[in-house]
């Protein structure tokens, strides 16, 4: 008796009956050969990579329909094709979505130091795989702007991960996709996987609300992020990393913690520049004091006086920055990264 089946539920009388075959997703070699055998002979040397690319982390079936309609509308494999049918598989999963943008590091003012890490940490031909990233900061000082351009500048794909989107209301269904999602990820590298605002979705942890659910997925989280030999670089986003339990951060999980405060005045200006391009101010407009901005603060003033037709300096006044509104919680988080986190804007802690 052969039972296929998405999701192996045996009931407790029959386990030790059926012996069970989890089926990976196809690798490169496989690839090669559903795309030969559709394509009626070898890929072209130019295009073979980067159509492998494109189409890791499909099933064997999304694949074959990737390829064949890429053959019917150009009359050959396209790898952009294949990437547009992948995104949109991943999208109606539900699990994860890859993000395909076009934002780059020359987009984002400072962050110099985490910038020069990241790119060293992901240069082609390293010996050793990177494992990834935590960025803790205040909210508006540019993290998830760093993992979405991050992507762009390394050649990668970029997975979003929703922590929310994985609960499922079947019992096991919620472990089912985590580790589902976790062998797209792997399937697709190399890759930049994103977790964004990770405290909010395990802050929890520990807890018997959930029947224990979000524990158990923080654990196979844990488990895959010390054992992981892909080349899957994780990154992190987090405004208080104090929630989550320490285990979370501890060596050989990540390869640094980086705290981006707020920025500077030479981050400030390169910011003020780039949204002054942006949303079509003249560079040399006077801006308002900026005192404790953030990068979004300074984007929101601009955009909303194109919105609304005023000047800077009174656009200004419709902004409250979040170093006022929230000024415990920012101080409460500089004392806790101080001498625990590494400098986003200079190298060192």
């Amino acid at each position: 008796m052969i039972i296929l089946a998405p999701v192996v539920q045996i009931p407790a009388e029959l386990e030790k009956q059926f012996v069970v075959i989890d089926h990976e997703l196809p690798n490169h070699n496989q690839l090669v050969a559903i795309a030969e055998d559709l394509n009626g002979g070898p890929l072209p040397d130019s295009i073979q990579g980067r159509v492998l690319d494109a189409a890791s982390g499909l099933t064997r079936g999304e694949a074959e329909g990737a390829f064949a309609l890429s053959l019917a509308r150009h009359g050959q494999i396209h790898p952009s094709t294949v990437f547009e049918l992948k995104a949109r598989s991943l999208a109606r999963s539900g699990l994860v979505r890859v993000h395909k943008g076009n934002e780059r590091f020359e987009d984002l003012g400072g962050l110099d130091a985490l910038k020069s890490f990241a790119c060293r940490a992901l240069q082609a031909g390293g010996k050793v795989p990177p494992r990834g990233i935590v960025l803790l900061s205040v909210p508006g000082c540019g993290k998830s702007a760093f993992a979405k351009a991050l992507g762009n500048e390394a050649g990668r794909p970029m997975l979003h991960l929703d922590i929310g989107a994985l609960m499922g209301s079947l019992v096991g269904q919620t472990e089912t996709n985590i580790r589902q999602v976790l062998k797209i990820a792997e399937a697709m590298s190399p890759c930049v996987l994103f977790i964004d605002e990770v405290e909010k979705a395990f802050s929890g942890v520990g807890g018997q609300g959930d029947s224990g659910v979000t524990t158990r997925i923080f654990g196979t989280l844990l488990t895959w992020l010390a054992d992981k030999t892909s080349d899957v670089f994780v990154v992190v986003t987090a405004n208080d990393i104090s929630k989550l339990p320490a285990e979370f951060t501890r060596a050989e999980r990540f390869d640094g913690i980086f705290f981006i405060d707020l920025p500077d005045r030479k981050e400030k200006d390169a910011v003020w520049n780039l949204a002054k391009q942006r949303f079509g101010h003249h560079e040399g407009s006077d801006h308002p004091p900026d005192t404790d901005w953030t990068g979004a603060e300074i984007t929101s003033c601009c955009r909303l006086a194109s919105l609304l037709g005023l000047p800077l300096k009174e656009a200004a006044h419709v902004v409250v920055p979040v170093a006022k509104t929230a000024h415990e919680s920012v101080e409460s988080l500089r004392q806790w990264a101080q001498g625990r986190c590494l400098s986003a804007n200079q190298p060192g802690i």
